[in-house]
This record gives C-alpha cells, structure tokens and sequence, in this order.
C-alpha cells in the first residue's frame, strides 16, 4: 500500500511518526507501520496466558490463604475494608481509603447482577482487569495478605519480591494499552528500534517461568513474537 493512502487510512499524525523514524523514508514508513502491527498482534497470546496464569494463580494462593474458595466475595467485610488501608497523605495531609480492590469487586457484582445472571466467584474474577490482580502487589494489600502474592512463584530469583513483581506487572499492563491502542512498540527515543518489544518478550517470558517453567514450552505453537521481530527488524536493515 501506497504511504499516501496509508495516511489517509490511518491519519497523517498517527502515520508521520513511522516516517519520521526511518528518516522520511515513505516506502519503510509503511513497511514499519504495519511490522508494528504484527508484531501487537504476535503479543497477544503471551499477553493473554500472562493475564490468565496471573489470575488464577493469584485466586489459588488466596483461597488457600483464607480457606475460602469465595474469599473475592466474602472478604469484601475482611481485608478489603481493613483499617489500615485508610491513612494519611502525608504530603498533603488529607485523608486516603484505600478501596479500590472494594469497589472493583462491587462493580463486578453489579454488572453480573444486572445481567440477570447469578453472582459467583468465578464470575466476579472473570470481570477483572491486570489492574485489579496488579494491586495485590501494592505495599498496603501486599502487607495485609502476608505476603501471599509472591507465593504463586516457584522459581522467583533471589533479590525480588513484591517490588520487583509489580514493577513488572506495570510495565506488562503498559505494553499491552500500548497495543490495544494502536501506539507504536517499535521505537525508542522516536526512532525505529526493536528493543523495547525483545526486552519486554524477555520479561513476560522471565516471569511466566517464575510461576512455571512449563509455561514457555506450553506455548512454542502459538508463541511467534521473535521470530516476527527478527524477519521485521531484518526487512527495515535492507
């Protein structure tokens, strides 16, 4: 496709970042475009088992912890409302409650409820964003549930724990918004660069063999992220 209908398609603003990254190249522009998108689109399996596997791990360990299979609907009077999770800002003085994992929950019940359909566990944790799961690793929810968050790991390296493991989870959710967005994942400082992408494919990569190291392997059929890195990034050396 031409760069002029490519413009035209997808907008100039959103398009002249392509061109400006290969120096005003307009045939490389569209071809970047487009490895872009193909590289978003080889992301989403390992985005989805990441999501998945962090879900349901996260919902074992706890009901473990709490001997609750339902804990996600009747800690709502436990550690969703503990005392601690209300404190003082102490840069502005003014008074925090920390009930976002509360108030997700209830949306997730409303939603299910005005569907006309029963409330249940697996139905509340199936509304949940990476968002929600990410916040058991925020320092208040971390420290109410004892630590439990980092128990989903088998083999999680010396030297990391919640920080490390949220850290992660944060720069996950930013590449996967960054996808669903259509923003480019092929640049660093505004120039065409595969680094990001091959950085964060170690990382999903790393953390998903944390919890299992069956993961990865599990995946090599569907998993084709490196290999469109390297045949993109190749066509853009030529």
């Amino acid at each position: 496709m031409k760069y002029k209908k490519v413009v035209r398609l997808y907008s100039n603003s959103r398009v002249s970042k392509y061109y400006k990254a290969t120096n005003r190249n307009k045939s490389k522009a569209v071809m970047l475009y487009f490895a872009n998108m193909k590289i978003a689109q080889a992301f989403h399996p390992l985005l989805s088992s990441f999501e998945v596997i962090l879900r349901n791990q996260l919902h074992y360990a706890l009901a473990r912890h709490f001997s609750d299979g339902n804990w996600i609907i009747n800690q709502k009077a436990g550690f969703m409302v503990a005392s601690s999770l209300t404190y003082t800002n102490k840069r502005t003085k003014k008074k925090v409650i920390n009930d976002y994992i509360l108030k997700e929950v209830l949306k997730a019940e409303k939603k299910i409820a005005d569907r006309g359909v029963k409330v249940t566990t697996g139905r509340v944790i199936a509304e949940q964003t990476l968002g929600f799961w990410n916040s058991f690793y925020e320092t208040h929810h971390y420290a109410l549930l004892a630590g439990v968050p980092c128990r989903i790991f088998k083999k999680l390296p010396s030297g990391y724990g919640r920080k490390e493991v949220n850290d992660i989870i944060v720069q996950v959710r930013e590449l996967r918004n960054r996808i669903n967005h259509n923003e480019p994942i092929c640049f660093v400082n505004r120039k065409c660069d595969f680094s990001y992408v091959k950085n964060m494919y170690v990382i999903i990569s790393d953390f998903l063999t944390w919890i299992d190291p069956e993961i990865m392997p599990s995946l090599r059929e569907v998993d084709k992220v490196c290999k469109i890195i390297e045949k993109e990034e190749n066509k853009q050396k030529q």
